[in-house]
């Protein structure tokens, strides 16, 4: 077969495709759910309920879903995976009520586990360390981008046909992306299609990777200090984004009493704001490193601006206008795809590709886990006190999150990761 160009980037565009789906299918619901709160009677207590049967569904699998991904290689696994979470979200249209609707969100949680930790296997088999946190932020701007499209389109099919047909024409397209990448994807040395001189770049490329004794089994992975540098910072980290995606339109709604209509016109704009704060993650390690960071330095200081800058959606309660909160929304989706692009990026560097999507799934695993929590202290907390605490609150975590990473992760060039 005739080679193609730049092969690498053409790999981690079909990634990023995957990954917008999968966030569109997980994103349905968000838009729907005024829909579906007065078609099945739900509380915001129930609608917790229903978020929180995805979240612990995907928090218990992102650690199985890496395991599986390194068992069975990226292309397999990713591909089982995808069909897996299509099917589930067509499953949604079916539903009767609340419970039903947890039961769905359940299997979607299970089989959705797999994107990021794939992402961050793909870019560890393809790129090289200079060329990983662009490459990662490719693939983070996708969960943004599947956010930013689900409003205008979910209202769409909403308006016209009705919310069962939305879940059913989102989870569809997913089923189209696997079809994609079982065909397209291969790994550097047996696809076809990669010409023998981005093969000796991609190879040679890692002799720039100078963070030796790389934990290469899942018991040498937990016992890294580097691991706990991205896992706990990950698990105070999550919840912003969580909320970001599961309760804007619940929060235009309650607060500023807009209807479906405007929520398709507002709510996309925080994970545009988003995309470009994938690219900063992608953008800023580099220019740090040619003023003579280190590359795990890099990381950090990218990881800690976007946390500092979570002190816009802080400011959420002084907002006077829906328009202005949607404005530190934004400030806010920017911040959170900046610090988390430079924390996956660092799996990428600390671990071994054999490791990577299963080190990138147990620190997803604590993710979720602390967006678990602050989902169920949303729920309990929304209706009585508000929103403007639990803002403030997401600012606070963001901030303990960067000191935790300074503070454990103090890797010079040629220390171990094992040891950092």
């Amino acid at each position: 077969m005739r080679p193609v160009k730049h092969l690498r980037w053409w790999i981690i565009g079909l990634v990023t495709l995957g990954t917008v789906l999968n966030y569109l299918a997980r994103s349905t619901l968000s838009v729907a759910a005024p829909t579906l709160q007065a078609e099945f009677h739900m509380s915001t207590e129930q609608y917790s309920w229903v978020v929180l049967a995805f979240q612990a569904s995907y928090t218990v699998m992102q650690t199985v879903a890496g395991s599986v991904l390194d068992a069975l290689g990226t292309r397999l696994g990713f591909f089982l995976f995808a069909v897996g979470w299509a099917l589930a979200n067509m499953a949604h249209a079916f539903a009767t009520g609340w419970p039903s609707l947890a039961l769905f969100r359940g299997l979607l949680g299970a089989t959705e586990a797999a994107a990021i930790p794939a992402g961050a296997k793909t870019v560890s088999e393809w790129f090289p360390p200079r060329e990983r946190p662009l490459a990662t932020s490719a693939f983070q701007m996708g969960t943004s981008l599947g956010n930013m499209v689900a409003p205008p389109l979910v209202a769409f099919c909403i308006l016209w046909w009705g919310w069962q047909e939305a879940f059913l024409i989102t989870g569809a397209l997913s089923l189209v992306w696997a079809a994609l990448w079982w065909f397209g994807f291969r790994s550097p040395a047996q696809h076809p299609r990669l010409s023998a001189e981005e093969r000796t770049y991609i190879e040679a490329g890692r002799a720039e990777d100078d963070l030796g004794g790389k934990p290469a089994t899942r018991a040498a992975v937990l016992k890294s200090r580097g691991f706990w540098a991205i896992a706990v910072p990950r698990f105070l980290a999550e919840p912003a984004w969580q909320t970001f995606n599961f309760f804007i339109p619940l929060y235009l709604v309650a607060v500023w009493k807009l209807d479906l209509k405007s929520i398709a016109l507002w709510a996309w704009l925080p994970f545009l704001a988003a995309d470009f704060g994938s690219l900063a993650a992608g953008l800023v390690p580099p220019v740090l490193m040619k003023r003579g960071a280190s590359l795990v330095t890099s990381r950090k200081v990218t990881m800690t601006l976007g946390a500092i800058c979570m002190i816009g959606p802080a400011c959420i309660g002084l907002a006077g206008s829906p328009g202005a909160a949607i404005a530190l929304f934004c400030v806010g989706g920017f911040a959170h795809q900046m610090l988390n692009g430079a924390l996956v990026t660092l799996g990428t560097d600390l671990f071994d590709s054999q490791t990577v999507a299963t080190a990138t799934g147990m620190a997803g695993s604590a993710a979720w886990i602390g967006g678990m929590l602050f989902t169920f202290a949303i729920g309990r907390s929304a209706d009585v006190f508000g929103y403007n605490p639990l803002f403030v609150a997401l600012a606070a975590l963001d901030l303990l999150a960067a000191a935790v990473l300074w503070s454990l992760l103090r890797t010079r060039p040629a220390e171990s990761p094992r040891d950092a």
